[in-house]
Order: structure tokens, then sequence, then C-alpha cells
């Protein structure tokens, strides 16, 4: 991509109508817009971003014998209210709508209901189970407060996972499978140091203790109590001597900390299976019900979270893995020599497989740079006539800010 022709511009000034950090620095880097109150376009620097972020799930969900299915956003009634969750008494935050010949719809916030229902029609015997299925979907959730930037949205795009086992033990197995595999994405994503396995309330979905990821910071909704050493924290809610004693921690040990949830996994044990009439049988043709788990994670929550934790004062930091690009290659000058130098190294880039923005503006050397540190590539490689009497390319490193000086092949292999 040549940033002359992308049609989205960078600005110096923060969006009036923003207080958090994430969105002030993606809408400025040009990678969100804002339409209104808790809903956000992603433009092509963006899209890029979360398309990233969605693959690392998507090889992490399939590595542990997830089966991806793409169901409807649009909800009848009828299977919510076998399960009474279509009252906003019971769940509060549906958008819900009329349909023009009569009766009513909802707009889906989580697919419990429906996921059920569907796998009715396809499993009834053990030898069908255990099932686990998952999706990338848009999901609406009608919040009271929209805020906290794309980390709290009224429409966002979700991976919700649901587990369908035969007894307990096949369901936990695949439980603590599904929380290694969370571990993972988050570590791939840049935040596997500052995130950790948290122990929480049920909430709506299960009377039973269940689990959240929780990543550190400042701007964090939540409180929890981390154990560093143990890599294991509780959620404020539930931070009693009772549950200390349960999972074996020390108060002392415990560190009060502000966090941010970016994952949850849910037991969900027969409650919709029962309702909903999602049996198998065994050898001996008897009928049991399926024991179910519910697995989390917002995309957009966590493309958030990762500049909330990363960013600095220049802007957005980008992990390797989820950056829209390798290299923003800066182009300083407009003599023919930089400009042939410029344009032969975006072409040999390219046919190395190497993802590059190739910044041929014609504007000033210290915008592009301040560009360069507010889109927060990993490595910005400058052009210029001061690097190409040196032989060499000046790159630095985003994240650390480190200096180096190298020659093509040499950036190849740093960036391969």
């Amino acid at each position: 991509m040549k940033q002359s022709q992308l049609f989205t511009k960078t600005r110096w000034e923060d969006p009036a109508d923003e207080t958090s950090k994430n969105a002030k620095l993606l809408i400025r880097a040009g990678f969100i817009h804002k339409e209104m109150a808790g809903v956000y376009d992603y433009l092509p620097l963006g899209l890029k971003v979360l398309r990233k972020i969605e693959n690392i799930i998507r090889e992490e969900m399939n590595k542990i014998g997830g089966e991806e299915v793409l169901l409807t956003t649009l909800q009848s009634p009828d299977l919510w209210q076998k399960t009474d969750r279509w009252d906003e008494d019971k769940v509060d935050n549906w958008f819900k709508t009329k349909l023009a010949s009569g009766g009513d719809l909802g707009l889906a916030n989580t697919h419990e209901e429906p996921i059920t229902a569907l796998l009715v029609h396809h499993l009834n015997s053990y030898k069908d189970f255990p099932k686990y299925i998952y999706q990338f979907q848009t999901k609406f959730r009608n919040e009271l407060r929209a805020k906290s930037g794309i980390m709290r949205t009224r429409e966002f795009l979700m991976k919700d996972l649901y587990s369908f086992s035969r007894n307990e033990e096949e369901f936990k197995e695949f439980y603590e499978k599904c929380a290694t595999a969370y571990m993972n994405i988050f570590t791939r994503v840049g935040l596997g140091e500052v995130t950790f396995r948290t122990v929480a309330s049920g909430g709506a979905f299960t009377s039973d203790f269940t689990d959240e990821f929780q990543t550190l910071s400042e701007s964090g909704e939540d409180v929890i109590y981390v154990d560093k050493n143990k890599k294991i924290a509780i959620n404020k809610e539930v931070y009693t001597d009772e549950t200390l004693e349960k999972l074996d921690l020390n108060r002392s040990d415990l560190v009060e900390e502000k966090a941010i949830e970016v994952g949850n996994i849910f037991p969900l044990g027969t409650r919709y299976t029962d309702s909903l009439g999602l049996n198998f049988r065994d050898e001996d043709g008897l009928l049991h019900p399926v024991i179910m788990g519910s697995y989390g994670i917002g995309l957009g929550r966590l493309l958030g979270t990762i500049v909330e934790v990363l960013a600095d004062d220049g802007g957005i930091v980008w992990p390797k893995e989820v950056a829209p690009f390798s290299i923003h290659l800066v182009q300083i000058g407009i003599s023919d020599e930089v400009k042939t130098a410029s344009e032969n190294l975006y072409q040999t880039l390219i046919k190395n497989n190497i993802e590059v923005l190739f910044d041929d503006r014609e504007i000033s050397a210290g915008e592009k740079l301040a560009d360069a540190d507010l889109l927060g590539i990993p490595f910005r490689v400058v052009v210029s006539e001061k690097t190409l009497k040196a032989e060499s390319f000046e790159i630095k490193k985003r994240a650390s800010g480190e200096i180096l000086h190298l020659n093509e092949t040499e950036l190849i292999e740093l960036c391969q």
C-alpha cells in the first residue's frame, strides 16, 4: 500500500467527543471512524488489524477441535422464551424490532439458544459428541452508556464458541484446553505478560464460578487481585476468604490492580440443553443431558486493549503479529535518486512477501516521522540522501525506539 493512495488521513488533534486513549489514537491514526456513541467503522488499516486478530483466534480455536459456523443475528423470541431470557427483566441489553408482517425479532447479543437448538437437528448419539462449535459474528447490545472507545460498544464482532460434552470430565478437559488456547491468543497479540486468568462470578449465565481473562491497565473498569507468581487473579466481586481458601491463595501474595476483561469462559451445565431438548443416547439407548460451556472474546475490545496497554507518547505500538504492515517505508526527500531507491526497496519487500506501507507523500520529513510513530507499525525504514550515502537504511524499532543501520539483505532477514 502506498500512503498517497490511502483515503484515510491522520489528524493532530484528539477527537473532542472521546475520552479513552484507544479511541483517540485509533481515530487520529485513521484506523476507525465514529458513526455515533458506541458505533464505529473499521477503515482499511483498522480492518487489517481486526482480521489479523481474527486469524490468530481462528488458528487457536481450530487447534483444539473447533468447527467454524456463521449463524444469523436475527433471533426468534420462541427459543429465548424457552430458556426464560427473552424478558428484558432477565437480559436487559436486548435490541428488539418488529417484523412488518407482525411479531418480534431480537438482534443477538449471544448465541447459546440458537446453537443449541441447531444441534438438536444433527446430534443425538453418544458417538456424535463432544462437539466444539464457534463463529465470528456481529453482536448487538443496548448498552446504557457506550464508553471506553471500541472496548464497550453497541455493535461488535465476537468470537463465541460453545462446547457440548457427554459428562463433566469431558467438559472440564476441554474447558482447560480452551483456557490454555486463550492464553496463547493473548500472548500472540502482545498481552501475555499482563493478562491473567481470573476467577469471577457466573453473572447471568451460571451460578458457579467462571473464568475471565483480565489485562492489567489503568484504564480498566474491573478491580482484580493478582498473584503474579501463580499467574492467577480473583475478581473483586468474589474476593472472599472462602474463595481464597478454595483456590489455595494467600491474601498477602495478592496485589490489587485495575484491569480490562478481554475474554471469558463459562461452565453452563445443562441449563440450555435441558430447556431446548439437546440430549444423547448412550450405548444402552438411555437418554442423557448434554453438558455445555461458552467461551467468548470480543475482537474490537481486544484491539482496543492492545492500544490502551502498549501505546506510548508517540502513538500506537502494534505487536508484529497484529500490525497492519511489518514495515513503514518512509521516503525523505524528492530527488530522483531517493525516489528510485525508495521504489526499488518497496518492490523488493513486496517480492519477499513482506507487508509494507510506503509513505511516498510529498510532505515534510517531520510530518512523516510523526505519522510513523502514530500509526505504530513495528519497523520504520527511512530512505534519504543520508542513508544512500551511508549505503544502508535507517531502521527504527517502534516498540523500543532502537535505531539500526542495515543493508537490504539484513532488513529482509529482520522482517521475515
